[in-house]
C-alpha cells in the first residue's frame, strides 16, 4: 500500500492505473484485488493510513513545544516542515477531495472527516491556550493552513507558512476569535 499512496499523492488518483501500482510493487494483480476489492477501496485505505500518519506526526512535533500557544503557532512551522520534503506535493485529501467531488463519494467523505479531525485537534490546542472561541479560532488556522498549503503547492511560495503564521498571530492579538465573522 506504501507504493501506492506515493504514487496517488505524487500523480494523482485518478491518473494512477492500478498497472502502474502494480509494476513499481512487484505485487500480482490478484493479490491486490485479494486485499482491495476496487481501487476505491485501495484509495481510501491508501487515504487512512495518510491520515493516521500525517495526524500522529503533527501532534507529536507539535507536543513538543513548551507552552499552549507556542503548540497552537507551531502548527505552522510544522507545516511549513513537511512542505519542505521531497514528499510534498500538495494536501493529499484537498487533491483527493477535487478528484472525487460528489459529497457523497466515500473518498470525499473520508476527506472531510481528516479534515475535521485536524481541524479538532487545533480546537484542543487552542482550548487549551484559554482561547475562548476555540472552535472559530480552529477553523480560522484550517483556512490558513489550507491556502498556505495551495499557495506553496501551485505557486512556490516558500513563504506561505510564515505569512500565514503572521496573520494567526494578528487573530490571536485581536478580538476576532471571539467575534461573530463565521
Amino acid at each position: 500500500m506504501s507504493v501506492a499512496l506515493k504514487l496517488f499523492h505524487q500523480y494523482g488518483f485518478h491518473a494512477t492505473g492500478i498497472d502502474k501500482i502494480l509494476a513499481e510493487s512487484g505485487v500480482a494483480k490478484n493479490t491486490l484485488y485479494r486485499h482491495f476489492k476496487s481501487k476505491d477501496e485501495l484509495i481510501l485505505a491508501s487515504l487512512r493510513k495518510q491520515d493516521e500518519e500525517f495526524r500522529n506526526w503533527l501532534m507529536r512535533e507539535v507536543e513538543s513545544r513548551h507552552n499552549a500557544i507556542e503548540r497552537l503557532l507551531a502548527v505552522f512551522d510544522v507545516y511549513e516542515e513537511w512542505s519542505r520534503t521531497p514528499a510534498f506535493f500538495g494536501c493529499m485529501f484537498i487533491n483527493a477531495s477535487a478528484e472525487f467531488s460528489s459529497a457523497d463519494s466515500p473518498i470525499h467523505a473520508f476527506c472531510k472527516e481528516h479534515k475535521r479531525l485536524v481541524t479538532r485537534y487545533i480546537q484542543d490546542l487552542a482550548n487549551n491556550a484559554n482561547i475562548f472561541a476555540s472552535e472559530r479560532l480552529a477553523t480560522y488556522w484550517i483556512l490558513l493552513l489550507d491556502g498556505a498549503v495551495i499557495s506553496t503547492q501551485v505557486s512556490n511560495n516558500s513563504r506561505s507558512f510564515q505569512q500565514a503564521k503572521a496573520v494567526a498571530k494578528k487573530l490571536l492579538q485581536s478580538d476576532v476569535p471571539s467575534s461573530d465573522y463565521l
